[in-house]
């Protein structure tokens, strides 16, 4: 569910400090200031569904976005997290097609839409930010190239590891060094591609080991060099 409230001013988005956008004219970020509309949404907001036509992508100001495809029996593999600095939905934009993947807030969030005449507007006039989309569509696919190796390759186990890693390299870490993002067990075992019992079988062995610490949700690496052998990650 979005929220009513609106967030009127652009200036406290910073749009020129994120990455894809810096490369934009001075003209340019005015325009997408004019264009771009900002809300609220709440844990547990669909941003975008699988199947659905968008008419535009989202930058992520605040909070995290779970980025899932759905199977045959309904069971989510999600894909990636969005997090501040991060744009969604591009990809559709661009190639014209229906949404392959579902968004959702697991954390409350700030989301900036920026209407799709305008991102295929900035792609056609400006170069190096159509180099930089470019770039940032190949990574993505770079990264779910790995994922499908490790998925034919790799133990649960070893899939595990190298998850937990990814969280800690990819979310700053609380004031007692546990991952600040909070998964269940369900969407621990959907990013990892197994069921959610061995998870916690494998989350119980881990603690055991002394690799990891658990409290509720929340997740601490102890012993990252184990983690990362354990992984196969060298």
């Amino acid at each position: 569910m979005k929220s009513i409230h609106n967030i009127p001013s652009c200036d406290t988005c910073s749009l020129k400090s994120i990455t894809i956008f810096k490369k934009l004219t001075n003209e340019e970020h005015e325009m997408l200031s004019l264009d771009i509309i900002h809300d609220f949404f709440k844990k547990g907001s669909i941003i975008y569904q699988e199947g659905s036509r968008i008419s535009g992508c989202y930058c992520v100001k605040s909070g995290i976005i779970k980025i899932f495809k759905t199977g045959i029996d309904g069971k989510e593999q999600i894909i990636t997290f969005a997090k501040k600095g991060d744009v969604i939905g591009f990809r559709s934009i661009l190639t014209g097609e229906l949404a392959c993947t579902t968004a959702k807030v697991i954390e409350d969030s700030t989301l900036c839409f920026i209407p799709g005449n305008t991102l295929i507007k900035l792609v056609k006039q400006n170069g190096d930010f159509s180099m930089d989309l470019m770039q940032l569509a190949c990574k993505e696919l770079g990264q779910s190239n790995a994922y499908i190796t490790d998925i034919a390759q790799k133990t649960v186990r070893e899939r595990l590891a190298e998850v937990l890693l990814q969280l800690k390299d990819n979310f700053e870490l609380d004031e007692n060094d546990f991952l600040s993002i909070t998964l269940t067990r369900e969407e621990l075992a959907n990013i990892v591609g197994t069921a959610t019992e061995s998870i916690i079988r494998l989350l119980s062995e881990f603690k055991s080991d002394k690799l990891i610490e658990l409290h509720g949700r929340k997740i601490k690496l102890v012993d990252t060099k184990a983690l990362k052998k354990m992984a196969n990650l060298y």
